[in-house]
């Protein structure tokens, strides 16, 4: 059995979605400096790094991501791969998808977790992909960066398209060691109460079917 841990650290220097709040990973106490333990002090938004995006990110009294259904987060999952040329993922890039229910886009963007400075031109997902996916019945889609809808996109009709159907968004997720094919995808975010309840990020794995 093969595991693929697809997230990405959460660090200091990682990179943020514009506008979004910094992430700072420092140590409170620490025995080094004579504490009688070590403890460390993390500061971050909900969208850093691999996150889920709860409907109520952008539905108005839609499930806060205490409330999502864990079995959308589990299960069978289908990784595509996009080539590097394509900007803006139409149904074409995925043709028949048959019977999957999570699925995740391998595109360009997997090179931009080689630096920590935030790239807007990434590769998205076009509002006729968002159909298409919804029309086949999805409960997951995942990318490989911040957001899988285009940079400033103005209505943000990829997003809702998802979360009006209650549609787990999976964002930035690492998948430069994953090779297109079937997996099994195990993706838990936070637990919080409190606040927007809008995401978290979520240790996310893949298992390689034999």
């Amino acid at each position: 059995m093969k595991i693929y841990d697809v997230t990405v650290p959460i660090s200091s220097t990682m990179p943020i979605y514009a506008g979004d709040p910094p992430a700072r990973v420092e140590s409170a106490k620490s025995l080094a400096s004579g504490d009688s333990s070590n403890v460390s002090h993390l500061d971050f938004g909900a969208h850093s790094g691999t996150h889920v995006d709860a409907p109520n990110h952008f539905i108005e009294g839609g499930r806060r991501i205490d409330q999502l259904d864990l079995h959308k987060l589990i299960g069978p999952c289908r990784v595509v791969h996009v080539a590097d040329d394509v900007q803006t993922i139409g149904p074409e890039h995925f043709g028949d998808l048959g019977d999957a229910k999570r699925v995740i886009f391998k595109t360009k963007n997997s090179t931009f977790w080689n630096d920590s400075e935030f790239h807007s031109d990434f590769a998205h997902l076009g509002p006729a992909a968002a159909d298409a996916l919804v029309a086949n019945g999805v409960e997951l889609v995942g990318i490989d960066y911040l957001s899988i809808e285009k940079f400033h996109s103005g209505d943000h009709a990829v997003h809702k398209a998802f979360l009006s159907k209650e549609i787990v968004i999976l964002e930035g997720l690492d998948l430069r060691a994953v090779e297109a094919g079937d997996y099994e995808l195990i993706c838990l975010p936070l637990k919080y109460v409190g606040g927007n309840g809008d995401g978290a990020p979520a240790r996310t794995i893949l298992i390689a079917k034999d």
